[in-house]
């Protein structure tokens, strides 16, 4: 979602490296009349689960040391640096390569070690590069950064300064955007509502007119006959590691910019999965690549996935899912994407799938409306469908949707309505969502809790199923790869919609 209104801060700042994904800010919070407001619930955009609340006097802090981020080879590795030699222990890979980079990031020596079990060392007195700031670890494809002093500190590359929402009841939503890693003494001051909003309690407007799917569309659910589309991997050069590729889009103003990542699992020799991970406002395709909880499921299966860049409308990087916050036509770059994806890997295109976080949740609801002539089958987490956007949708068959949504969330509220940032989004909220779909899908009856305790449409056209798994008491967070990605891969688009 979209943020316009930002309010002048004053306090120190401490500036760490750019390599730093660590990050905290406190201060205050307080009325135009100068009175401490308590109660402001604190909330983060674009990193998940973070949040609080302010105290009687106002005062708030936030921080994210990023201890808990990192599951990859390279991040369970163990980096030692000791009198200008770097040991790693505990790593086991085909492939290693360790690049030494000075304050500014520049690589000054890389080392490239094959079939690595247990530890290997680098001997910086016998290079060129002693005055070592940073290190990065390769192995097979998963990359992480340390920072190097009196102790060793794993970084994570890409990801944005968190962008925060400010939310109390009688107030109008306030947006703030940190400008360091750390930031004290910051004072936020919020307004009054002149009126309470009536668009918050508006019904979802129904979804009848646009609900119709393809006579002709076949069962996308793998117990139905959805036909095979055969594919041929020859001549395929895709290979472990992640490519930055930069395409020119028909209706993007600039070149576009994704993350493909291809595991170590993949050989190239039959056709795997594809999964596209769309990031939240303000964040950007490194930080979701590091973030989902989708890529530890998807790797050991060999399923390549794509982290896409969104562009910038009113703020931080964003997507073109209604009224904000990209002007670039964002699904000319999803299908863009999958064309130079499959012609370098071998990519089962019934098997393409989508899931996101916040905006990037709202985006994958958006291809869901817009592409299901392309998706299989897609998992949002932490936003709705909008009314703009659902009133346009012209699917093109019936498509499985499963949701991830927390009763708690402040950023976009459960219950849906307006955003609360005059960005002309207006949200269907998560049970309005769901119902949605089940009428788009087709689907009859009412829905039962499933194994997984989310609720469950599975009487549906064409055998697409549309599910919410509601997390009590959850914030704004990440979708739960352990029930989502078993739940993508069960669908198939049929093989008459393949081009």
């Amino acid at each position: 979602m979209t943020m316009s209104r930002f309010m002048a801060f004053t306090g120190t700042v401490a500036l760490l490296s750019s390599l730093s994904f660590a990050w905290s800010i406190s201060g205050t919070v307080s009325s135009q009349s100068g009175r401490a407001l308590d109660g402001v619930k604190v909330s983060s955009f674009n990193y998940a689960g973070f949040e609080t609340t302010t105290g009687a006097d106002g005062s708030f802090t936030l921080s994210n040391d990023g201890s808990a981020l990192h599951t990859s080879i390279a991040a369970k590795a163990s980096v030692g640096f000791n009198h200008n030699v770097i040991t790693i222990s505990n790593i086991k890979a085909q492939t290693v390569t360790v690049s030494v980079m000075d304050a500014l990031g520049k690589v000054a020596f890389s080392k490239t070690q094959h079939n690595v079990t247990g530890f290997m060392s680098i001997d910086l007195n016998k290079s060129s590069a002693k005055g070592a700031k940073f290190v990065r670890i390769n192995a097979d494809g998963d990359r992480n950064t340390y920072q190097l002093g009196k102790t060793v500190t794993l970084m994570k590359e890409g990801d944005p300064l968190p962008m925060l929402q400010f939310a109390k009841n009688g107030y109008k939503n306030l947006s703030y955007q940190a400008k360091a890693e750390v930031e004290t003494g910051v004072k936020i001051t919020m307004e009054r509502e002149s009126s309470t909003p009536t668009s918050s309690e508006s019904k979802p407007e129904s979804s009848s007119a646009t609900a119709t799917s393809s006579a002709t569309a076949e069962s996308s659910s793998t117990g139905g006959d959805v036909g095979q589309f055969i594919v041929d991997c020859a001549g395929k050069t895709a290979k472990a590691g992640d490519e930055t590729v930069k395409l020119t889009v028909k209706g993007s103003s600039g070149q576009r910019q994704f993350i493909m990542h291809v595991p170590s699992a993949y050989k190239g020799d039959k056709a795997v999965p594809l999964v596209i991970d769309y990031h939240p406002i303000g964040g950007s395709g490194s930080g979701q690549m590091g973030s989902t909880t989708y890529k530890k499921l998807t790797d050991p299966e060999g399923v390549i996935s794509l982290y896409p860049q969104g562009t910038t409308k009113t703020m931080g990087p964003g997507w073109n899912v209604g009224p904000c916050c990209s002007n670039d036509d964002d699904l000319e770059f999803t299908r863009e994407m999958i064309k130079y994806v499959r012609e370098k890997a071998c990519i089962d295109p019934q098997r393409i799938y989508a899931t996101g976080f916040s905006m990037g949740g709202g985006m994958s609801n958006h291809v869901a409306c817009m592409m299901s002539d392309v998706f299989a089958a897609v998992a949002p987490a932490a936003m709705d469908l909008n009314k703009t956007n659902s009133a346009k949708c012209t699917k093109a068959r019936p498509i499985s949707v499963i949701n991830f949504r927390g009763t708690a969330d402040n950023v976009c509220r459960y219950q849906g309505g307006d955003s609360g940032f005059n960005d002309g989004l207006n949200f269907l909220g998560a049970e309005g969502t769901f119902k949605y779909w089940a009428e788009a899908d087709g689907c009859t009856g009412s829905p039962t809790t499933n194994k997984d305790g989310c609720q469950e449409y599975s009487n549906c056209k064409d055998g697409v199923k549309v599910v919410l798994c509601t997390k009590q008491g959850g914030g704004h967070e990440q979708g739960n790869g352990s029930i989502g990605w078993p739940f993508l891969k069960q669908f198939t688009l049929p093989a008459s919609f393949v081009k």
